[in-house]
């Protein structure tokens, strides 16, 4: 799907990524974008900077409320708003405590934020893509949701529920010949703030511009996995033929179990 004349939406689109891809499809010619964030300052700094670029709707939503979702999506269609392309790009870390010491808001938000939003995101959208035989679905996940690390088991968890649900809606669209498709995205670390203090001793952290550059391409092209950097895919095949035990052996020799050990996050 060429991204030229059509109307994105972007969950958590006033920064990091989400904005980076805001900018590049306007760049690229599309109708409009529309941002989605619980951000009202990130938001409206975003439409002044993206605004000469081309059309820009912003509205204040918190992801994880079905109610809320199912109140801006009613307004959007009331002026005229019809969406082509919707990322699930909205996502958070609730810092690098063991699971014991994990508290329950921590769990409940990581899950309704990861996991719970890109479903209730996509459950309101879907039926209008699947009406026109047209559209296209992108989930926001993470390496982290195949490859289970230290210090991230709840963050792990919802990434691996997305990545799951994410998978299974597409095989789904597919064998309905629905016209919907749908990319998931699995990146490795991206220097974005949300990560800050992650340190790797092997793969490179992300740059936030190529990963945007990359995952608009993957949209254009109907790919459907996207995983980032190349170095990750040779780790996948190692845990796919090692016995668990060596693979800990061969992850912990790469320093990939003590990547979240001094992480500090985005600082508020």
């Amino acid at each position: 799907m060429k991204l030229q004349n059509k109307t994105l939406l972007i969950t958590g689109g006033a920064s990091g990524i989400g904005f980076l891809m805001c900018r590049m499809a306007l760049e690229k010619g599309a109708r409009s974008v529309v941002i989605w964030d619980v951000n009202q300052t990130n938001m409206d700094k975003a439409v002044a900077e993206l605004s000469p670029l081309g059309k820009v709707y912003a509205y204040q939503v918190d992801v994880t409320s079905a109610e809320q979702i199912a109140t801006t999506h009613t307004l959007m269609q009331q002026e005229g708003i019809v969406v082509d392309v919707l990322i699930n790009c909205a996502g958070i870390v609730r810092g690098n405590a063991t699971f014991d010491k994990q508290t329950l808001r921590d769990i409940d938000l990581t899950m309704a934020v990861n996991a719970l939003a890109p479903m209730y995101v996509s459950r309101e959208f879907l039926p209008e893509m699947l009406e026109r035989h047209s559209g296209h679905i992108c989930n926001i996940a993470s390496a982290a949701g195949l490859i289970a690390n230290p210090r991230m088991s709840v963050y792990a968890a919802s990434k691996w529920a997305a990545i799951g649900w994410s998978e299974s809606m597409r095989i789904e669209l597919q064998e309905s010949k629905s016209g919907v498709r749908v990319t998931t995205v699995t990146p490795y670390y991206i220097s974005t703030g949300m990560f800050d203090g992650v340190r790797s001793r092997v793969l490179p952290i992300l740059k936030p511009e190529r990963v945007a550059r990359k995952i608009l391409r993957a949209i254009e092209r109907n790919k459907i996995m996207l995983g980032m950097p190349l170095g990750y895919h040779f780790i996948r095949i190692c845990q796919a033929i090692l016995p668990l035990r060596w693979f800990d052996v061969f992850a912990k020799m790469l320093g990939i179990y003590s990547t979240m050990d001094n992480f500090t996050g985005r600082k508020a």
